[in-house]
């Protein structure tokens, strides 16, 4: 179930809970623990072949992170979005990414400029491939995104970024989507932009990046009643009515068939 090789941002060796944390996280990012999906704390212990602490002190971690909750009767599910609470996301991400874009177009030294054009390159070749992973384009386009943040020297900034997991949730909502394709060239066209040293330039390509992202998001997720409101939908209990009973006066209570 879970992957052996580390995926981006995953801690390495370390502590039993850390091992927990990175493998259960690996799984939901992979969308082998999908949105919604109970999660068996004892379950996940036996397949990590650990004890239940490690694995419990990691499902807090990852509450924490947002990608799980624990439901009154139900237990411990992977969440499963909002459409406001993806808005809220991509709009934490556009405000940093803008803001690294314009300080990327700034700072960056040619030499990571032309690093910037092959990792731009090399991911828009990986998306057009059909046959692609969907962890593996998703890890490299993290990986490219975080780039941009170091090279735009602003350590507090990339510090707000990793804090604010937007690269991580990014991940998730692409795979719980299924979002394996994009325009083509699309990394390479908004990497000519942050090349370009016009931080106004970049900021307007980053702002449309991200939004694209965030409408193709939703969109698919809507469609496939992946968001927490189609799901609350379908479960709210239908108003009560009363009829009258033949025969009397009286009334009893019903629902309406569904």
């Amino acid at each position: 179930m879970f992957p052996r090789r580390a995926r981006f941002g995953e801690a390495r060796g370390g502590s039993l809970t850390s091992r927990a944390y990175a493998g259960i996280r690996a799984a939901i990012l992979s969308g082998e623990l999908p949105l919604g999906d109970p999660i068996s704390g004892r379950g996940l212990a036996r397949r990590l072949r650990m004890s239940l602490l490690p694995v419990a002190q990691a499902l807090k971690q990852l509450e924490n992170d947002g990608l799980v909750e624990s439901r009154p009767r139900a237990g411990t599910v992977v969440r499963m979005p909002t459409g406001e609470d993806i808005r809220g996301h991509y709009v934490v991400r556009e405000a940093l990414e803008t803001q690294s874009a314009r300080l990327f177009a700034e700072k960056a030294t040619a030499a990571e400029r032309r690093e910037l054009r092959a990792m731009a390159s090399a991911l828009d070749a990986l998306y057009a491939n059909p046959r692609h992973r969907i962890q593996d384009a998703c890890g490299a386009h993290a990986a490219f995104h975080h780039r941009i943040a170091e090279c735009a020297r602003c350590p507090e900034l990339l510090r707000a970024i990793e804090k604010s997991h937007v690269l991580v949730m990014n991940w998730l909502y692409n795979s719980a989507a299924g979002f394996h394709q994009s325009p083509g060239r699309w990394h390479s066209a908004l990497t000519a932009a942050l090349v370009g040293g016009d931080p106004d330039a970049a900021d307007r390509k980053m702002r449309e990046h991200v939004r694209f992202g965030m409408e193709t998001v939703l969109g698919r997720l809507a469609a496939s009643n992946m968001l927490a409101d189609a799901a609350r939908q379908v479960f709210t209990r239908q108003p009560r009515r009363r009829r009258r009973l033949s025969g009397g006066s009286k009334e009893e209570p019903y629902r309406k068939a569904t």
